[in-house]
């Protein structure tokens, strides 16, 4: 997929030292380039990513731009940084009751954020995505880490781009995301949307909560000390299952549910129209 694809907005674009352009809001990114930095820059947990990428509507007017703020609402969750998507109707990234497809499952699991690059790369109905640059944390952060507990994007898109989808990874579960599908933009130019989403289990691992069977910020995260765990699914474990709401922590392995469980909803989206025709 080329810049030319996507309609990369070329207005008030400069160069800096290294090579890199830039508009006056921040960088210009290709969806390529900037989901690469969200997922394979990142290695397999993605904790950090690209903050936005442009586009431009097909006729040459200014794109559509939204301000999109993620907040964490549980006391004991992490997410891995908000991937979202500005997409047409015909876009599902994923959809609860059914199995989930590949990008779903490696972020359920790994927090890995290489196979939704790859189809964003790949899909033109998704004309505009991006990711936080940081790990979510409770906003009591248990863990001390200095991590955000909210991160707002702002990203732009063609008229086409009617609705949102958002995914994070629920960091200490063995296959858990946090998200929304498919829900409205808002049309009206100062317009705001307040979504709550939930926590799902995509079905695909069981839930052992065994820290050895979770990504090692499961731990390092909510309780500090050295971390545990793995990057990698496990087939032991694997269960053909569907997407369903999350039954939360049930403390049968290494989980304090008082400390790690959660109720729904897990965190609040808005979703602001700033500017654009």
């Amino acid at each position: 997929m080329t810049a030319d694809d996507l309609g990369e907005t070329t207005a008030n674009r400069q160069t800096t030292a290294g090579g890199s352009e830039t508009t006056a809001g921040g960088p210009v990114m290709t969806r390529r380039r900037a989901l690469a930095l969200g997922g394979a820059g990142v290695g397999a947990l993605a904790l950090g990513g690209a903050p936005f990428v442009t586009a431009q509507s097909a006729d040459g007017k200014a794109a559509r731009t939204y301000r999109v703020t993620v907040t964490n609402l549980t006391r004991g969750q992490p997410f891995t940084p908000p991937a979202v998507a500005l997409h047409r109707p015909d876009v599902e990234v994923f959809s609860v009751g059914d199995p989930a497809n590949e990008p779903t499952r490696e972020l359920a699991e790994n927090g890995n954020l290489d196979p939704l690059v790859s189809l964003i790369e790949d899909t033109n109905s998704i004309r505009a995505a991006g990711v936080g640059d940081a790990a979510l944390v409770p906003e009591s952060d248990p863990g001390d880490t200095g991590n955000p507990y909210y991160a707002e994007l702002e990203l732009s898109a063609d008229a086409s781009a009617t609705h949102l989808t958002f995914a994070s990874m629920l960091v200490a579960t063995n296959d858990g995301i946090v998200g929304l599908d498919t829900v409205a933009l808002p049309e009206a130019v100062n317009e705001s949307e307040t979504h709550y989403a939930n926590g799902y289990d995509v079905g695909t691992e069981q839930n052992t909560e065994l820290f050895a069977d979770l990504v090692p910020p499961a731990k390092t995260l909510i309780l500090g000390g050295e971390p545990e765990g793995t990057g990698e699914s496990d087939e032991d474990i694997a269960e053909d299952g569907v997407i369903r709401p999350h039954p939360g922590i049930q403390g049968v392995g290494n989980l304090p549910p008082e400390v790690y469980d959660w109720r729904e909803p897990a965190a609040v989206v808005q979703v602001e129209r700033l500017d654009g025709d």
